[in-house]
């Protein structure tokens, strides 16, 4: 049949009418979607919107995981009862955290030229940010030091989790005194069993920073093998002091470090330790879940650290422990990351 004129007209109609309509059905069922996923969850944590700040003393600030409209978003509640308190929320997002001494790093998603992309933001006390920079990968680990002049982060270049059989790290220190940044800690001469070492495959990750504003401790992997390094910023080098130590974290007495420790078993991949620097000498932790963390000291004997939660997915819980071997985990609040020690520290 050859279609007139009219008839092509009311064709082309009719097509541009049923695009318009499948759009729009798709659009509705975007919004439908994503209204869905950003509903609070019934009996989650309830919020405020309100003024956070990284100085306030008795206060826990983390990252908020429920979901929602929230979700993401630093929150601030009081450190006695924070299970049960009104989360007092910020407008700054983040996807690793960390903070001290009024100062933090905030590790965010955002787009370049419509493009996914990741930055750092170091935030002011009152979460203004202050500098920013550009980030080769997805966020890891962040770190502030004790006295707030040191900022560490590490992203994935390849991969993404320390569980997958191939992956790349970057971590980069920042000094904020005078916004000098270390790129890549691959640029620091490594010291193994006693002399120096270089491979290809070096990768560094989970920095932790001593109050003396030069030492730091992190996680050296090379040839399937990993080991707690304690490097110096000044001197540009890395020591390693003992294996099978990932994402280590140093107690405020500057003392001992809690990391995880991979081991075999059927119900655990990492195990939540406790080295002694002096002695050398490792405990392991009453929680024998296996903890992909890098865990926070509330004090100098408790350790914090997030674990997925329980039937309900893609949140995380905060768990505690005590740092010595003894007790067993108790759950210090559902639906948030773990705290960074807060300002004034803890009774």
């Amino acid at each position: 049949m050859t279609l007139t004129p009219l008839r092509r007209l009311l064709v082309l109609a009719a097509g541009v009418l049923l695009l318009a309509g499948l759009g729009a059905w798709s659009v509705l069922s975007a919004a439908d979607r994503a209204e869905e996923e950003n509903k609070p969850r019934p009996g989650g944590p309830a919020f405020a919107d309100g003024k956070v700040t990284l100085d306030a003393p008795g206060r826990l600030v983390f990252r908020n995981t429920a979901a929602g409209p929230r979700r993401d978003r630093l929150v601030s509640v009081p450190v006695t009862g924070p299970a049960g308190a009104v989360r007092t929320a910020s407008d700054v997002s983040c996807l690793r955290f960390h903070s001290a001494a009024g100062t933090g790093v905030c590790l965010q998603s955002t787009t370049v030229l419509g493009r996914p992309a990741y930055r750092a933001q170091i935030l002011d006390a009152g979460l203004r940010t202050v500098r920013s920079y550009p980030l080769a990968g997805i966020p890891s680990r962040a770190r502030v030091s004790p006295s707030g002049h040191l900022a560490a982060w590490t992203v994935f270049v390849k991969g993404e989790s320390y569980g997958s059989a191939f992956f790349s790290t970057r971590t980069a220190i920042l000094d904020t005194r005078g916004w000098r940044l270390v790129p890549n800690l691959e640029e620091f001469r490594v010291v193994l069993d006693g002399r120096p070492y270089r491979n290809s495959d070096v990768n560094f990750w989970g920095v932790t920073f001593a109050a003396d504003d030069d030492t730091f401790y992190a996680t050296l992997s090379t040839r399937e093998q990993t080991y707690l390094v304690r490097g110096s910023l000044g001197a540009r080098t890395v020591t390693a002091l003992a294996e099978n130590v990932e994402c280590p974290s140093l107690s405020p007495d500057g003392t001992r470090v809690a990391y995880k420790k991979r081991v075999l078993g059927k119900t655990a991949l990492w195990r939540e330790h406790v080295l002694d620097l002096r002695t050398l000498k490792s405990t392991p932790l009453a929680e024998r879940r296996s903890v992909d963390d890098q865990a926070v000291w509330l004090d100098d004997r408790t350790v914090g650290y997030a674990l997925p939660a329980e039937n309900r997915a893609d949140t995380d819980d905060t768990w505690t422990v005590p740092a010595d071997g003894t007790g067993a985990p108790r759950l210090l609040f559902e639906d948030g990351s773990a705290p960074p020690r807060p300002a004034g520290g803890t009774k």
